[in-house]
């Protein structure tokens, strides 16, 4: 069955070539056109998405939220944008205004750019091409430029340090990261999304748990969520590298963090969760959509709850955590799966299926079992290198010992 949205793509491509235009104008009017209707569906999925985040986390808070402008406060988040666009735009004395003005137009544009090889259904797929995994790599890295040069253009020190701080902690995290993608990509046997999804007849989370468990640790940590906002770290830096940004060049910084988090719930779908896989998907290609952003929804939600639940760590214990810990657990977990891939035949079958899930929750017990030692031996050492508190006396055992 046709989709839609593909039905409608058709009668636009034979309307454009009735014209008589040429087949590569058409292909291009017909690309642009996508990207135009791509962009302009995230971007109103990211208005929502304000409404959705301030409605949750007063769940967790126990407060009511947006309540007044319209049914439920859904009409709160367009109050949001007009206040942000009629605020003054304030550009600091001493800041570069090419940089300092291209940076958060670069920190919306990269989150768009991944949902271009992200596949939305069985029909629906931006740009389809072989390296999936590492364009999203290289995104990545471009939105790390667009938070460097917020803080350097600003002429601010506390917000350069707040772009160091982030930086430096998405590069420390985007090792795990990078790792962790490698276990779908040997899975699946291919570095296309699309083909990473149509391999998926089982999740992959089924067989790489602690690969999946480290992506959405480590997502968490290139968005700068709590645990890991140590980049606006209110007592020590302000608000981070755009402390200096008002009005929409502001809202521009908070709309990509939110599409990015919901872009992160969406590629989680994809490399574990069987992206647009579901019930009669193949048949009804627009009911992908629907299971797609269903996953990517859950994932966002599961983000929010660990925002919302736990404090911020320190910054030594940050890197720690990632060049300690995750990195040598996950590069532990891809050459355990190169090997079982190679050892267990084909993917799909039982023997494969348990072979991969006993593997995993053996890393997770061998891993459970020497953190314990070691924090046993950390508070032991601990206790020993603590000074013994002098005995308490009563008042006149210590007139007697001071006489």
């Amino acid at each position: 069955m046709t989709d839609p949205i593909n039905l409608i793509a058709e009668w636009l491509r034979g309307l454009l070539a009735g014209w008589g235009l040429s087949s590569g104008l058409v292909i291009f009017i017909m690309t642009l056109l996508g990207v135009v209707v791509t962009a302009a569906f995230v971007l109103l999925m990211d208005v929502f998405l304000v409404w959705v985040e301030r409605k949750v986390v007063a769940r967790f808070q126990d407060r009511l939220g947006p309540n007044r402008l319209g049914p439920f406060g859904l009409i709160q988040p367009l109050a949001d944008v007009i206040k942000l666009l009629i605020k003054e735009d304030i550009t600091p004395i001493g800041a570069d205004r090419v940089v300092y003005n291209i940076a958060p137009i670069l920190a919306l544009a990269t989150v768009l750019v991944l949902w271009s090889v992200i596949p939305l259904s069985p029909t629906v797929l931006g740009a389809d091409i072989n390296v999936g995994v590492l364009f999203i790599v290289a995104a990545g890295a471009i939105g790390t430029l667009g938070i460097i040069m917020a803080g350097w253009a600003s002429n601010n020190k506390y917000a350069l340090i707040g772009a160091f701080r982030m930086v430096a902690e998405i590069v420390a995290y985007e090792v795990p990261m990078v790792i962790a993608l490698m276990v779908p990509v040997i899975l699946a046997r291919s570095m296309s999304i699309g083909e990473i999804v149509q391999r998926q007849t089982i999740w992959y989370i089924v067989l790489a748990p602690v690969a999946a468990l480290v992506f959405l640790i480590t997502a968490i940590a290139e968005l700068g969520r709590a645990p890991f906002d140590l980049s606006e770290a209110e007592s020590e830096i302000v608000a981070g590298f755009h402390i200096e940004y008002t009005g929409m060049k502001f809202g521009m910084f908070y709309a990509g963090e939110l599409l990015h988090a919901l872009t992160m719930g969406a590629l989680f779908a994809s490399f574990f969760l069987g992206g647009w896989r579901g019930p009669f998907a193949e048949q009804v290609p627009i009911l992908g959509v629907f299971y797609l952003f269903l996953k990517a929804f859950f994932i966002y939600w599961v983000i929010m709850w660990v925002k919302y639940s736990l404090p911020r760590i320190r910054i030594d214990h940050l890197m720690e955590f990632s060049w300690k810990f995750l990195t040598p657990l996950i590069l532990a977990v891809v050459m355990i799966t190169a090997l079982l891939d190679k050892l267990l035949g084909e993917p799909g079958t039982l023997i494969y299926t348990l072979g991969m899930l006993v593997a995993n929750l053996i890393v997770v017990w061998i891993t459970l079992t020497l953190l314990r030692t070691y924090f046993r031996l950390e508070r032991k050492r601990v206790g020993e290198e603590r000074p013994v508190a002098a005995p308490d006396l009563t008042p006149a055992a210590r007139i007697e010992r001071t006489s």
